[in-house]
Parts: C-alpha cells; structure tokens; sequence
C-alpha cells in the first residue's frame, strides 16, 4: 500500500505528492446559481486530506448543458470568486485542485435549461435533442476554452475534460450518437475532431496565460453497448490521438475496475490493461471503478495496469479516507453507508435522500 503514497511527477514536471486521486463526484449541492454553498462547502471538507489530486464534480461551461440540478458553473466571470473558493478549500486540504469540465449535450434536463434547446452531435428522438449547428460547434469549443481560462484565473492546478459517461464530447466520439456527414462525424477519424479540437482550445488558454505547469487531463468511457457504440477499436483510435496531445493524464470511467471487453479486444485482459498497453507509458493512466476496501486498492494497484487510483464511492463513505489508508486504519474503512450517521457524511439533501433510494451509482446502504 506504501507504494500508492510516492511521489508521482507528471510530464510537465509537475509533481502529485501520492498517486490517489478523488475522482469526480456528483453532490447536488451547489445554489442555484451553480456556485459554492453551504451544504457543498460541507461536502468537500476534509474529502480531499492526503490525496494527491481532487477531481470536482462535473462543472458546467455553457448553460444548455446542465445535467444535474446543484450542478457547478464555470460559464463567466460570476461564477470566478465561488470557482476561487472551492479551489482555495481544496488547495488547503493538500491535494491539487483538478476542475472537471463538463457538457451534458443530450443528457442535459430538459427542466433545468430554461426553455432552451437540448443539442447534441445529431438528431436524438429520445432525448429530444437537435443536432448542433457548425457555429454552435464552434461556440461549445470556445465554452470548454472559457472554462480553463476561469480555472486559471479562479487557481485551479488544471482541469479535466470529461469526454466520458455519455456526455457530450463522447457523444461526439460515438457513432451511435453521432451520425453527422460534414468533417464533425461520419468516419472515425472526424468523429474525433471535436475532443481534439476542445483539447487545442484549452491548451491554447494554458499557453496564453504561460502556465506550463496547469494540469489537463482527459476522461474517458471505453464501451458502449449500443450496436454503432463505443467498442474498444475506437477507444485505442482514441488514445492513439490523446498521446499526441499536451495532456498530464488519461483518466478511464469504469463501472468495475477489473472488467474485460465487450468486443474488439480479447478478453483474456482487462480494459485498463488494453488501454495501458496501447498508451505505452506515453501519458500515466487513472483507474476508477467501485474500489471500496484497502484490499481492492491494493490489488488495483498492484495490477500494473494504472499510475493513478481514482476513488468515488469509498471517499463518500470515509471522509478521511487516503488518511485511513496512508496509515494503515483499514479496519475503520466502511464499504456501506450507514444510515444512523448523516450528519457525518455531509452530503446534501438531494444527495442523502437519492442514496436511501439505493440506485447502484452510489454507495450500498447498511441494513440494521
């Protein structure tokens, strides 16, 4: 276990004092203005103590995007000095603080767009979403540009782009969902254009503003399970592209860290040993997916397959949990929610109440 608390230094010499992480985490707490509140300040205290890097919740770059309700804005300046305040509340615990940028496209909430149009790469009938003009393309790159240059200015270490969980830039990757016949889709190639071109942007923003040292990393989902889905033929395009970019990391969104492929790749491997293999030691890679005890964090690491664990559930359930770990307190790591201690945990209302539903996504509640 000792050795997930080394220093890992990044590729633009930056370095991480550990290599956990804490992956993003959607907490319905922010007000209604998408900025910092009481329940969410109450939330990240003490979740980020010992980890290397704190990934926030997905935070929203344009608002016909918005996915969740209490969902965090980096869309304009109004949105800088709350931006500022996570940051700084982050920074305080120790770990760098990673800003998720996030667009919903046709998993937006139609109740939480203010009547205006869900989009997405191409027509969705059971969303209900259009297709995006060229112009619009071009406007949501310039949104995701915008939302690295609030991270910057508000000191953020970096963002993440969240081009994972069926949101819009995978929308884009996919061709089930992405069904275009101008240079935005069609072959595999263009329907990777918009990740890459959201990547230039960005990295333009760092370049303008000379900070070498910000921190961009890129999401992924590597499958779908729809016929013209994701398979990991295009995932390995995908890494192909994302080693030529100025990214620090590649982060991959599992459901289950040591699952296998669904097609286009043997099965006698894991995704993440695929995808580590195809990544070469090009870009380090994060491995997410229902980690919950010492004993499966030790074992994911010591698979060889990632240079960064990415904790969810096991750090909604144990506020100090790479404290718990970096001493060795495992028998004190709770794998199920207790229900007789909500004050304890800090989640929000909406959050709590959600959890007591049981849906699978968020930590198994304890039976009296």
């Amino acid at each position: 276990m000792q050795a997930l608390f080394t220093p890992f230094t990044l590729n633009n010499g930056v370095e991480l004092k550990n290599r956990l992480a804490v992956a993003p985490m959607t907490h319905w707490a922010s007000d209604e203005h998408g900025h910092l509140s009481d329940a969410e300040r109450e939330f990240l205290r003490g979740r980020a103590t010992d980890f290397g890097l704190f990934i926030t919740a997905a935070t929203l770059v344009t608002r016909e995007g918005k996915a969740f309700a209490g969902q965090p804005y980096a869309i304009d300046d109004n949105d800088l000095a709350s931006l500022t305040q996570t940051a700084n509340l982050l920074k305080q615990q120790g770990a760098k603080a990673i800003l998720q940028i996030h667009h919903g496209g046709k998993l937006a909430e139609k109740d939480l767009i203010d009547g205006r149009d869900k989009i997405a790469p191409s027509n969705d009938a059971d969303t209900g979403a259009r297709a995006v003009t060229e112009a619009e393309i071009h406007a949501l790159i310039q949104g995701f540009a915008n939302a690295a240059r609030l991270a910057i200015a508000a000191g953020f270490d970096g963002v993440e782009i969240h081009g994972a969980n069926g949101y819009l830039i995978q929308q884009f990757v996919s061709g089930h969902s992405n069904r275009r016949t101008d240079d935005w889709g069609g072959s595999r190639e263009k329907r990777l254009k918009f990740p890459m071109a959201v990547i230039d942007a960005v990295d333009a923003v760092r370049q303008a503003h000379n900070k070498p040292e910000f921190i961009v990393g890129y999401r992924l989902s590597p499958e779908e399970p729809e016929e013209q889905g994701l398979t990991m033929a295009d995932t390995f395009a995908l890494i192909d592209a994302l080693v030529e970019k100025p990214l620090q990391y590649v982060h991959v969104s599992l459901w289950d860290f040591f699952s296998e492929p669904r097609r286009d790749a043997s099965t006698d491997k894991t995704r993440l040993a695929h995808i580590h293999e195809r990544l070469a030691g090009r870009l380090p890679l994060m491995g997410v997916g229902n980690l919950l005890s010492a004993e499966d964090i030790e074992r994911a690491y010591n698979s060889g397959v990632v240079e960064l664990i990415g904790l969810g559930k096991a750090v909604l359930m144990n506020r100090n949990m790479a404290t718990l770990l970096k001493h060795g307190d495992y028998a004190n790591i709770d794998t199920e929610l207790d229900p007789n201690r909500k004050d304890y945990y800090g989640f929000s209302e909406k959050l709590w109440e959600l959890n007591m539903q049981q849906p699978a996504f968020l930590p198994k509640v304890k039976q009296a």
